[in-house]
């Protein structure tokens, strides 16, 4: 399970991946959880939504864990694009349960150390992109440019012209 925990004095959301999610099981949308369990000492947390495995989102108003189809007008699940627009989509209940992919918490009690002392910030590396056959093909050429002689560009282009 993916936890996004929001600091609402900072203004910024940090991800943690936890592999027991046993202490947020059965807990609902609204509810505040001890964050402890994952390693956060002195931090509690209210769940604001979050999604399963397939992206459908949790909405506050529906009971259960299971997804259903509901007619909506607004909120969680549904961005109407004029006024008065409805549409039946798939939401799934306020409870958490194991089919949950993401959940989502904004801090109310703080501890002692600071999330970015948990979580701190990772260097970039950076990746060689990586180039298409014909990006390698014109590097080679340009750094065999100097090595090569008028004959060995002769056959090359000979060679090439074949193909």
């Amino acid at each position: 399970m993916q936890l996004i925990i929001s600091d609402p004095k900072n203004a910024k959301a940090f991800a943690k991946k936890i592999e027991d999610s046993k202490p947020f099981i059965g807990k609902k949308v609204g509810d505040t959880v001890q964050l402890s369990s994952v390693g956060l000492e002195g931090y509690e947390a209210k769940i604001t939504g979050g999604s399963d495995k397939t992206g459908t989102p949790m909405r506050f108003d529906i009971p259960g864990i299971g997804r259903k189809k509901v007619y909506i007008t607004t909120g969680p699940g549904f961005v109407p694009l004029r006024k008065g627009q409805r549409r039946r989509v798939f939401v799934r209940g306020n409870a958490v349960a194991e089919d949950i992919h993401q959940l989502n918490l904004k801090v109310t009690k703080f501890g002692s150390k600071s999330l970015e002392e948990y979580f701190p910030k990772a260097e970039k590396k950076e990746e060689e992109q990586k180039l298409s056959v014909k990006e390698e093909m014109v590097k080679k050429s340009l750094d065999s440019v100097d090595k090569v002689t008028a004959e060995e560009a002769a056959a090359m282009v000979k060679e090439i012209k074949k193909h």
